[in-house]
């Protein structure tokens, strides 16, 4: 199975992308992972919250093919501790899935369209973080789900 984590706009932060490659690394030791930047929707300032995550939704959705997984971090998610999330991580692997795309919206959340497209919506807390520091601290949890599931000692319980 091959994990996708896109993202709407780079960070700018070098501290926060250099984490999030780090673990990228990380976790491609276990499978293949990959990031996917979409640009920043331009000219944001002359557009609503609305028109803003309709056109994020039409990028998202142009990376999508039909037999993805497609995944959204969504504060209105199921929230997993970590072992949780990676016994929920090994029943999609075991599934036979060739692609587990994992989303990261823009500020303002998915387009309807995005949502009507998602099979899952996962909650990292109920606690909101920009969306610059979520990409870093759901790139480690997908590591440490893969460091559980092959009992290495990086998570302590």
């Amino acid at each position: 199975m091959t994990l996708e984590l896109i993202l709407i706009g780079k960070t700018d932060s070098k501290e926060v992308a250099a984490l999030v490659e780090q673990y990228v690394r990380r976790v491609n030791f276990y499978c293949r992972f990959s990031v996917t930047t979409l640009p920043d929707v331009r000219n944001t300032r002359n557009m609503t919250a609305k028109q803003q995550r309709t056109a994020e939704g039409e990028a998202i959705l142009r990376q999508l093919t039909e037999g993805d997984y497609v995944v959204l971090l969504d504060e209105r998610g199921t929230e997993y501790r970590s072992v949780e999330f990676a016994q929920w991580l090994q029943k999609r692997l075991n599934s036979g899935l060739k692609r587990l795309v994992l989303v990261i919206g823009g500020p303002y959340g998915f387009s309807d369209e995005v949502y009507a497209r998602a099979d899952s919506l996962l909650s990292l807390s109920r606690m909101t973080f920009s969306h610059q520091i979520v990409r870093a601290i759901f790139a480690e949890q997908i590591y440490r789900a893969f460091t559980i599931l092959r009992n290495e000692p990086y998570h302590h319980e």
